[in-house]
């Protein structure tokens, strides 16, 4: 059962059901059909948009106290199952290119870039690099490097960043878009230390150990244009304030897209549980109407809250510090006639060539998903929302498209509805026009010798599916056949006509399929393999280099494993073959690249692979040899497509680690290598400690390494 995200608070509703007790769910409750004819409608007016807020709002609260009366669960006749009362659970909070010698320097003849799933639309990261310059965003500063000449790069300088900086895009015209979140209280929303401000809330300091500070604290988003042209002097030349934490940009030339999601912003005064005393929970109807009471007050707050405090302005501020408040425009919001768990997500489109232009708003008030981007489009997905499990569910995913050709807006298209789920924005390509998606179906089937199992089982198929807009709506044009029963997809790829699926149970069945009749998307051919891809990357017109983890054919997911490249010949698409395979550390071996795209870096002029990766010794043994027993490393691999793959070397990073004393380093502020770039016959390692360069023929030994400073509790 999935965790989903309410804001200040959140629910996971279980065990409920209209089973043959004919217990009935309380009104509003019932969980609601799978939308087949899914829009978005913009609102009329303001007060449209206040009332949708307010009694969604209204109906989530309830469903949260209602759960928590005497009696609840049994009236469903279900009450406990293995002896576990089920009821309210707490959620955590959701939270390539080509060489520009910006500098004017001498640049490398071939470079590596952030790795993008599609050409000409740039991903974020915390890394930039245009082949002469590496930007790095660590703790809460920018560094800038001259990387090039190699043996001479040196930190050209620093910029501290307002807030907790996440990712940043670089274009041709030398301007860094930095995207930091911060927590601060926007006009008419609720201060962090309570009450209602119209100021500024400063930053705590951003590393720190708690769960109350830093990135976690943080509630709004804000945009920091910086023209680098010159490397040693970055300049702050364009600031933007909007509420919403950050998920993920794109930029394509000079417009970027941000993805925003705004947790629901509840009132101060609502509460979620009553004060526990023992008296109240021995009287059963006391308790009750104790419920009933909060449950009314909580709603007289909920009305009386203005649109102002649910959705709070930004502000835009010049290089010459002038503010600007960006309120919230009504008509930029659209709701879903589909069932979806309260927040809002945002599309904010910012033309960097317009500086002076607001950002364009699009925002859908419901929960985030996966984010997919093509040149002229984005689709946003999410779940379909069972409150509850019941045998004959399937999983649904909800649809939304955006045509984003038009600088500084994102323009509504049309919505879909899919049967599944998929893995990862990989799961999704547009392709002519036509969207292919692959996803896991998840079916809730009746348990027939457990009669008592009103939950049912579950099982799991997976397909590739293929949608177009018609009348303005995104309908399905063809499916392929369901996959791999009881398994689930683990990677994704497509690459013009092909596509490429990988699902896991004890082996690894990598599928092919022909998608150039997208009314008939067909499976080709299969091969099966120990283990399991999680990242498929590819090589040319007919290979495929994956990551992935690598079992025993009996070992199922958790026994004795390693990290795997594998590089597969898919040429004859119904005869795929593993043509290599290198294993990469031991059992407790572990790299971003297997969960984080971005990591994986394969720079195609060398025929080289670059992946971090970290691992404990086996002398570690307790807290007092940590640091010494714990290493992390850039490893680095030749791929070729006749002699397959071949370890070239590592460089170690792990010295970077404080030795002695308090570790100064928190759990998302770590030292471990998390990217590499590469250029001509040099490789650069980077992780939150530094940056340092070797050449490929001798990694071991380092020409220069720059560290950072480290930011303390």
């Amino acid at each position: 059962m999935r965790l989903r995200h309410f804001g200040t608070v959140g629910l996971t509703l279980l065990a409920v059901g209209c089973g043959d007790s004919g217990g009935k769910a309380p009104e509003g409750l019932a969980n609601e059909p799978v939308q087949q004819s899914l829009k978005l409608e913009t609102f009329n007016d303001c007060a449209a948009l206040e009332q949708y807020i307010e009694d969604t709002a209204t109906k989530q609260m309830r469903a949260s106290l209602e759960q928590q009366k005497p009696g609840y669960w049994e009236r469903f006749g279900r009450g406990t199952r293995g002896g576990v009362v089920f009821g309210p659970m707490p959620t955590e909070d959701s939270a390539g290119g080509g060489v520009t010698a910006g500098s004017g320097n001498q640049a490398p003849k071939d470079s590596t870039g952030t790795n993008n799933q599609v050409e000409g639309v740039h991903e974020s990261d915390f890394v930039q690099n245009d082949g002469t310059r590496i930007f790095v965003l660590s703790g809460n500063r920018l560094y800038a490097h001259r990387s090039w000449p190699a043996e001479q790069l040196t930190l050209a300088a620093t910029l501290e960043v307002e807030g907790w900086p996440r990712e940043m895009l670089l274009d041709a015209q030398n301007r860094l878009v930095i995207v930091s979140q911060v927590a601060r209280s926007l006009p008419g929303t609720p201060a962090k230390g309570g009450g209602v401000g119209g100021g500024m809330v400063p930053v705590p300091d951003m590393a720190c150990y708690g769960f109350g500070c830093g990135y976690y604290n943080a509630d709004s988003t804000k945009v920091t244009t910086v023209d680098v042209s010159d490397v040693a002097h970055p300049t702050v030349v364009d600031q933007v304030y909007l509420p919403g934490v950050f998920n993920q940009a794109r930029r394509v030339d000079s417009n970027v897209r941000l993805v925003l999601s705004d947790a629901f912003r509840w009132p101060e005064a609502v509460k979620f549980w009553v004060e526990y005393s023992e008296d109240l929970y021995k009287d059963e109807g006391k308790l009750t109407k104790t419920l009933d009471a909060l449950i009314a007050e909580n709603e007289k707050h909920i009305r009386a809250n203005t649109l102002d405090q649910w959705l709070p302005a930004g502000k835009h501020v010049d290089a010459a510090g002038v503010e600007t408040a960006l309120p919230t425009s009504c008509g930029d919001f659209y709701r879903s006639n589909a069932p979806s768990a309260l927040g809002f997500v945002t599309v904010a489109s910012l033309d960097l060539d317009a500086r002076t232009a607001a950002p364009g708003r699009t925002s859908l008030v419901a929960e985030p998903g996966t984010v997919y981007a093509s040149k002229e489009s984005l689709y946003l997905s999410h779940p379909h929302y069972w409150w509850w499990p019941e045998v004959g569910q399937k999983d649904f995913t909800y649809l939304h498209k955006f045509d984003t050709r038009q600088p500084g807006r994102a323009v509504y298209a049309g919505s879909g509805t899919v049967e599944g789920m998929p893995i990862n924005q990989f799961a999704l390509d547009e392709y002519e026009g036509v969207l292919r998606m692959a996803t896991t179906v998840t079916t809730r089937l009746p348990e027939p010798e457990h009669e008592d199992w009103w939950w049912g089982r579950t099982t799991t198929a997976s397909r590739v599916t293929t949608l177009g807009m018609k009348n303005g709506h995104l309908a399905e044009l063809g499916r392929s056949e369901d996959l791999a029963e009881g398994e689930r997809i683990f990677s994704a790829r497509f690459v013009g006509p092909r596509g490429y699926v990988v699902t896991f149970l004890q082996v690894d069945p990598l599928f092919t399929f022909d998608l150039s009749d997208p009314a008939n998307p067909r499976k080709v051919g299969e091969l099966k393999v120990p283990g399991f891809s999680t990242y498929m990357h590819p090589v040319g017109d007919h290979h495929l280099l994956t990551l992935g983890i690598h079992t025993e054919p009996n070992g199922g997911c958790c026994g004795t494993s390693a990290l795997k490249l594998s590089l597969f010949d898919v040429g004859d698409m119904a005869n795929p073959k593993e043509v290599a395979t290198q294993l990469v550390g031991e059992a407790y071996g572990w790299s971003e690249a297997l969960y984080e795209h971005k990591a994986f870096n394969y720079f195609a002029a060398k025929g080289l692979v670059a992946i971090p990766f970290t691992d404990y010794s086996r002398s570690y043994t307790s807290y007092e040899n940590y640091w010494q027993s714990f290493r992390t490393e850039l490893r680095v691999f030749r791929v070729d497509l006749a002699a397959g793959i071949s370890p070239v070397g590592v460089l170690p990073m792990s010295d970077l680690y404080p030795a002695t004393g308090l570790p100064q380093w928190s759990y998302y502020y770590t030292p471990d290598v998390r990217r590499s770039v590469m250029a001509d016959d040099y490789v650069y390692a980077i992780s939150n400690a530094g940056v340092r360069v070797s050449k490929v023929q001798s990694l071991q030994t380092p020409l220069v390494t720059v560290p950072f400073q480290v930011s303390t509790p």
